[in-house]
């Protein structure tokens, strides 16, 4: 018995592994030394062959193995080959360029939500392009692997379930460059930048130290395992009028008798509200009665349920009508006529969430029945009832300690070839906007530190417009103060940011312009790193000269000349002070490729804002290249983030 052990366990040691990021499809990168790692036996001789290579090496006495294959040119598809006397193959793999997305929902937004996602989606034949998804995975320590995943090949089949920002600069780069492009989708929606920065980066750095130190591993482990017991045990409490042992899959039926269900707000998750429910990730169903008359039993109806966050699966009077596994999508359903019956119907609607927000929310004017006849609200009177309690990790979220997505989401990618990140995260960190000066810069450097390949391209998307909170000079704006802790962070090496104030949404944090995003991200690319000499960036703020009353602003990256967009030529998004600071809305004119900034109110001009609010959606200076200005201010007044600092659990 014991023999049989000891064999069984030798054989499993003796078969080579590769960390998941390896895979049929993959991309790897052109132009550079290309890392190959993995384990096998201790002591184990293994050979390399690829393309026209083929490397030995020795795996330690761990049975760890790591080998860079020399540079290749862009090309394939070729066949990456380890053997140990065992054989791994890896198929199609091609050489270009490969791309890291990460950051928040923004970038992990998904191309079947962008707008005019049909399309896209039918036109998206461009094998050249492959796409793999790092699955959603916390780790109080760093892992060397990730979760079972895979490389697509994109095609109209596939590119559904792509980044849509990243489809849309890897698109631009093929038509442009005629290589691979290859996509590592590593995103997790409402996100701080603190999570996907490692332990050593934030216990080296000044600002960050103190807080990490005062919380020890072991806390961290309990807090996990309280925070599920109390999850469970509200669970209970929220349910406890609930006493029948009805199977789940008889909760969507019209007949079942759904008494004791608690009530809940359609305009909300779960997480948001005076539930307890904030760290429940799984499976919860909704019921809703409604009643209705002969007018409309007889006809198709829309069923319109607005935003369900993660997936879903709606019935009505027990019949399946529809489901979406998109969390930023509409549900929009069309029920036959004849599913809906006169006086009494039930609309059931089983939610899963995998991570992160659950449940409906938004606008709760967006669920309702609509037929030729007329509109009825669903907005209110919801029950629902827990099916199934799952978790990452115990109850603990991204956000409830530092490093997290970076142990398990970043670190088992590394040292993968890569050209470089493309990055978009921040609202997630707005009310610490001042501090991110510090946050953000820090990931890059200790991203670079750890990939050990130099300065490699770090090109960030700026917030898009949106009202989060009113926020404007008057009162103050978080947003715009994280816009411009962004904007700082181009004082780094071998950095490019996207200004997106122009096609934001003010009622959406969730634009779905991706196409604009795309495009303005290749266009750095293709300026700075692959040598199509070309403009690259709107108006950025230069320098100032006061004049009294009024401003007279310089821009660099005016490319071929200002321009205001408006039909009426107004030039929109100025504000100016004078020695009080109170900011009034300014007029601006245009003149020798200057901005001359004044207001009425103002006798002697001090400082200009320029798209200083939540929703700077109405400034409207561009260059004549069509990229818009990036937002600034030209004084440092205090701001209302300014003493807000990081603390351990809270975004």
């Amino acid at each position: 018995m014991l023999l049989t052990g000891f064999l069984l366990a030798f054989s499993v040691s003796a078969q080579i592994k590769m960390p998941g990021i390896f895979g049929d499809h993959m991309v790897i990168q052109r132009g550079r030394p290309v890392p190959v790692w993995g384990w096998s036996s201790p002591n184990e001789k293994l050979v390399l062959t690829f393309n026209q290579q083929k490397k030995e090496i020795t795996a330690d006495r761990n049975g760890k193995w790591r080998v860079n294959l020399d540079p290749e040119p862009a090309g394939g598809p070729f066949e990456l080959k380890v053997q140990d006397g065992n054989s791994l193959i890896f198929h199609d793999v091609m050489v270009g360029e490969v791309w890291v997305c990460s950051g928040q929902s923004n970038m992990e937004f998904e191309l079947k939500s962008a707008r005019n996602a049909d399309n896209e989606i039918m036109n998206a034949g461009y094998p050249e392009i492959r796409h793999i998804k790092i699955p959603l995975t916390l780790s109080n320590t760093p892992k060397d692997d990730i979760p079972p995943t895979q490389w697509e090949v994109c095609s109209p089949k596939t590119a559904g379930d792509f980044t849509a920002v990243g489809y849309f600069f890897a698109r631009e780069i093929v038509k442009r460059l005629h290589v691979s492009v290859g996509l590592i989708n590593t995103t997790w929606g409402g996100t701080m930048v603190e999570a996907w920065t490692s332990h050593g980066a934030l216990e080296n750095s000044p600002e960050f130290k103190s807080i990490i130190n005062s919380v020890p591993d072991k806390d961290i482990e309990s807090a996990m395992k309280e925070r599920h017991k109390r999850l469970a045990q509200q669970v209970k409490l929220l349910q406890k009028n609930v006493i029948d042992t009805v199977p789940e899959a008889d909760w969507k039926n019209p007949d079942y008798n759904s008494q004791g269900w608690p009530k809940i707000s359609i305009a909300l998750n779960w997480e948001n509200q005076q539930l307890g429910l904030s760290d429940l990730d799984g499976i919860v169903w909704y019921r809703k009665e409604v009643f209705l008359d002969d007018s409309i039993v007889n006809k198709s109806v829309t069923l319109s349920l607005g935003k369900i966050d993660d997936n879903d699966d709606t019935y009505v009077n027990g019949i399946w009508v529809g489901s979406t596994k998109n969390w930023a999508e509409n549900r929009i359903y069309r029920v036959p006529a004849g599913v809906f019956k006169t006086g009494k119907n039930i609309i059931a609607v089983k939610v899963e969430d995998t991570g992160g927000g659950g449940g409906f929310y938004g606008d709760s004017s967006s669920v309702y029945l609509k037929s030729e006849d007329g509109f009825i609200s669903l907005s209110n009177n919801w029950i629902f009832r827990i099916a199934k309690i799952t978790s990452n990790a115990m109850g603990i979220g991204p956000n409830d300690h530092t490093s997290l997505l970076f142990n398990a989401m970043i670190n088992p990618l590394i040292p993968y070839g890569i050209r470089g990140v493309l990055w978009y995260q921040g609202e997630a960190n707005t009310e610490r906007a001042y501090q991110y000066r510090t946050a953000f810069p820090l990931m890059i450097s200790d991203w670079r530190q750890h990939w050990g390949e130099g300065n490699f391209p770090f090109y960030f998307v700026q917030l898009a417009s949106f009202n989060a909170g009113n926020g404007n000079s008057q009162q103050g704006s978080t947003w715009a103060e994280l816009r411009e802790a962004q904007a700082r962070t181009l004082s780094l090496p071998a950095t490019g940011m996207s200004v997106t104030t122009d096609i934001g949404e003010s009622n959406d944090i969730h634009p779905k312009n991706k196409q604009d995003v795309g495009l303005r991200l290749a266009a750095i690319a293709m300026n700075n790193i692959y040598e199509q000499t070309e403009e690259y960036s709107g108006p950025v703020y230069e320098s100032m000269n006061i004049q009294k009353d009024k401003i007279i602003l310089s821009f660099t990256h005016t490319g071929s000349g200002l321009l205001v967009k408006d039909k009426y030529g107004y030039l929109r998004g100025f504000e100016i002070a004078g020695p009080d600071h109170h900011f009034y809305y300014a007029k601006a004119i245009m003149q020798n490729n200057k901005v001359i900034v004044y207001a009425d109110e103002v006798s002697q001009a001090e400082s200009v804002h320029f798209a200083w609010a939540d929703d700077a959606a109405d400034a409207n200076l561009y260059n004549k290249e069509g990229f818009p200005a990036v937002p600034f201010r030209t004084d440092q007044w205090k701001g209302v983030t300014d003493d807000k600092k990081f603390e351990i659990g809270k975004p």
